[in-house]
């Protein structure tokens, strides 16, 4: 990959990590929580959110070495459970929500931008770009959940659990999230296994969406 080519994915990477990270904050403040606002994170600006590490040089380095796979992150945004709203028929699923909220708002900018190219308004070489749009956000939609802790998946899905199922799964996940290191050596473990059957997913799923 050239350069110039590295420079523009990773970037893609990081707005849409970043999008993803702020609606975390969003959907937080939306049931109760001003932690996320409180820290300067509800913004745009990249500053507050990069990760040396996820955000600059593991996405540079798998970029660099034409990767099968692609992962990048931003800083969490944090907000405090205890502060979101504990009152109506849809409590339990609070911390659900703010989990999928991220995952969501890559689904919703792919699709964005699939129907941007579904509208054959633009020319081939855009449409590549826009391409590029929709696939690291679908990767980033799916990646995220996958139910292991520490990603957004883990927490949706002790939402969905049966509750006696749920408690059990939830005392590994907090356990898990305690030792974050251990819970993405997981995460990359199955991907290093599962890597061509999460690519053709990705690719199937991006392609479904932009038409293509």
């Amino acid at each position: 990959m050239q350069p110039l080519d590295t420079i523009f994915v990773v970037a893609i990477v990081v707005f849409s990590a970043i999008i993803h990270e702020v609606m975390h904050g969003v959907a937080a403040e939306w049931l109760g929580d001003k932690t996320a606002r409180w820290a300067g994170r509800l913004t745009l600006n990249p500053l507050p959110h990069l990760d040396p590490f996820g955000s600059v040089l593991l996405p540079v380095v798998l970029a660099l070495t034409n990767s099968p796979i692609f992962l990048a992150w931003a800083k969490p945004v944090p907000y405090n459970p205890y502060n979101l709203r504990a009152d109506g028929i849809f409590a339990r699923f609070n911390e659900a929500i703010v989990a999928g909220a991220g995952p969501l708002s890559n689904l919703a900018l792919a699709i964005l931008f699939g129907l941007a190219i579904r509208s054959q308004a633009l020319s081939a070489s855009a449409n590549e770009i826009l391409f590029l749009v929709v696939l690291v956000n679908v990767m980033l939609f799916l990646f995220n959940l996958l139910p292991i802790p520490p990603l957004d998946g883990s927490k949706v899905l002790e939402a969905l659990l049966p509750r006696g199922l749920a408690a059990s799964y939830s005392g590994w996940r907090r356990s898990m999230e305690h030792n974050p290191f251990m819970g993405m050596g997981l995460v990359l473990v199955i991907v290093l296994l599962l890597g061509d059957v999460f690519g053709s997913a990705v690719y199937a799923l991006a392609h479904g969406i932009a038409g293509m």
